[in-house]
């Protein structure tokens, strides 16, 4: 006879209908059917990759020592995937091999989810109906669908003002309602309740048995048993005072709306998370949305985040230590555009006198403020005016009677001599303090033409077009000396200015660069130059004797201020540049190292 073939164990354990796993006494997971390692969405198992039962269980941390018993139990927990939280019941049982000894322990789980939400929709079915008894003293019926029985409870029967023997039916019940929407309402709902399975949960009136007219919220659910409805649960609460005393609120409310929208101002209330409750015109406006937009909203949702933190931080300092904020400044940036506020914060009390949010107020201050700005760079560029006249006339001054002492000087010199080529001597003498007067009065006269002369506008200009021509004209100086320019300007940088101005900006720099180069290496000039929101940056750097900051960092830009021992050193050069700079709107500024080299900084304002 033919013997039977056995079949592996470990596959029929994978073809098993219920999920079923095998664990060894450690708590391994041996194998499991591909039922059970889908609840857990785990792979087959191999020997290269071991499962231990008590990752699958986190919530079971007596597991372990409920194993090592050997006794049946089980275990009760839930496995959240994708597409939800699927709730299983596990049995756990002994695993004996053919002596009777224990050799691990077999799993089976059962999907039990379906009953679980059952008892949960039914567990919270009972406390909705319980809670809304006992602490809304609301009423509630039922009707049976087989029986067309309606039942209700003493409070519903006292909402109609009927006796406790009144037992109605489901016509005499919709006839309680008033005629017209309310009645046809219910009748609907009713209807749907049943044939759809709709839920309702709506206000409507009522005329009592007495004849009173009552608003009343009534709500009714569908209980359904194979895809039929069989009952419908309902609870049904007067709510009479609370609609009559919404209505008046609400009549209060459109007249103190009125009232705010009519105010020039921007007027806010915020509850005590910052949110928006009441809005007026002023604001909706300002904040370019509807007031159904920006209700229950708050700062967060509206500002960019340092606007909002800021106000929010105002609010809790208001709101917590009841101190109003009166007629600050604030500046708020929103889409895209700064506005200037006057705003004050006072805390909103409840009837009960607890605080339960804020009343704003902003008064838009912005043309203030530009006029207030306006005055300021006036006041400004008048004091800047003055201190440069100021200096100026020191200069002149100083000039002046230096160059007229050494003419007095002179010619009693000559005066007094006799000798006629001591005589000669001393009038060439006084033929090169003419020209050095000369020359003085040109570089005043340059000084005063930038100081003064209004009529200069700035034109666009391509800066290294401009600076490769400077380079041009000034090519045999800078071969003489050995110079090595490196301009890195991009083409397409443009800056606003005046062409003679730039010229000489350029020059004076270059110049300078070479002048005071170092005899230990050949002058090495590198043009660059930045472009962003501000303006453009020109920089021009050199690797020549550079500048002791800490000695002369605020003589650097003065006339006639020199710090190398240089003849032809005469320290009018940055005098005039910062000038022409500062007459177009911009600033210049340098960075120097002594010996190591300089880097002069232009920035350009690009407004006209």
């Amino acid at each position: 006879m033919k013997a039977v073939e056995r079949v592996d164990q470990f596959y029929l354990l994978k073809q098993l209908p219920k999920a079923t796993a095998l664990l060894c006494k450690k708590g391994v997971l041996l194998d499991a059917s591909s039922s059970w390692l889908d609840i857990f969405g785990l792979p087959p198992q191999n020997p290269d990759h071991q499962t231990m039962v008590f990752q699958l269980y986190p919530n079971a941390s007596d597991l372990k020592k409920r194993l090592k018993e050997n006794k049946p139990f089980t275990l009760g927990h839930k496995v959240t995937k994708n597409n939800g939280t699927c709730h299983y019941k596990s049995y756990f049982a002994p695993w004996f091999d053919e002596k009777e000894n224990v050799i691990g322990t077999i799993i089976q789980t059962d999907d039990v989810t379906s009953e679980v939400e059952k008892e949960q929709q039914t567990a919270w079915l009972q406390h909705i109906l319980e809670t809304k008894v006992e602490v809304s003293k609301t009423g509630w019926w039922e009707f049976e669908i087989a029986t067309k029985q309606l039942t209700w409870c003493k409070e519903t029967k006292r909402i109609h003002q009927v006796p406790d023997c009144f037992e109605p039916t489901t016509m005499e019940a919709i006839e309680f309602f008033k005629p017209g929407y309310s009645q046809n309402k219910v009748s609907m709902l009713f209807h749907k309740a049943i044939e759809n399975h709709q839920s309702y949960d709506t206000n409507l009136i009522i005329i009592t048995f007495n004849g009173e007219e009552r608003w009343v919220r009534v709500t009714g659910k569908p209980h359904i048993e194979n895809g039929s409805t069989t009952k419908i649960f309902g609870t049904i609460r007067d709510i009479h005072d609370e609609v009559m005393a919404e209505n008046k609120v609400k009549e209060h409310q459109q007249l103190l709306s009125t009232l705010v929208d009519s105010l020039p101002l921007n007027v806010y209330v915020k509850d005590l998370e910052s949110r928006k409750v009441l809005i007026n015109k002023g604001e909706s406006h300002y904040i370019n949305k509807s007031k159904e937009e920006i209700i229950g909203k708050n700062d967060f949702d509206i500002y960019n985040e340092d606007t909002a933190k800021i106000s929010r931080e105002e609010d809790i300092q208001v709101m917590k230590h009841l101190t109003p904020i009166i007629g600050k400044e604030t500046a708020i940036t929103h889409n895209g555009k700064t506005t200037h506020f006057l705003t004050s914060k006072i805390p909103y009390f409840d009837l009960d006198g607890k605080v339960c949010g804020l009343i704003g107020m902003s008064l838009d201050i912005s043309s203030i403020k530009k006029k207030e700005c306006e005055l300021r760079d006036l006041i400004k560029i008048t004091s800047m005016q003055n201190q440069k006249l100021i200096g100026f006339a020191h200069i002149v001054s100083h000039n002046l009677r230096s160059h007229s002492a050494n003419f007095s000087m002179l010619l009693e010199f000559l005066k007094s001599e006799s000798d006629p080529k001591e005589r000669e001597r001393i009038v060439q003498m006084l033929s090169q303090a003419s020209d050095n007067l000369l020359e003085t009065l040109g570089n005043l006269n340059q000084v005063v033409d930038v100081n003064t002369k209004t009529s200069v506008t700035k034109k666009q200009l391509f800066l290294k077009h401009n600076i490769v021509k400077v380079l041009q004209n000034f090519s045999a100086f800078l071969d003489k000396n050995d110079s090595h320019v490196i301009n890195q300007v991009a083409e397409d940088i443009k800056v606003d200015c005046v062409p003679a101005y730039l010229e000489s900006i350029v020059l004076n720099l270059i110049s300078n660069a070479v002048k005071y180069r170092s005899p230990d290496r050949k002058p090495l000039i590198i043009i660059n130059a930045v472009k962003s929101k501000e303006g453009v940056l020109l920089s021009i750097s050199d690797n020549g004797l550079g500048i002791d900051l800490e000695k002369y960092g605020d003589k650097i830009f003065g006339m006639y201020k020199t710090f190398h021992n240089r003849e032809d050193s005469k320290g009018f050069g940055l005098y005039l540049v910062k000038n022409q700079i500062e007459a177009m709107g911009g600033s210049i500024t340098v960075q120097s190292e002594v010996d190591k080299g300089t880097t002069f900084n232009v920035y350009f304002n690009e407004e006209s």
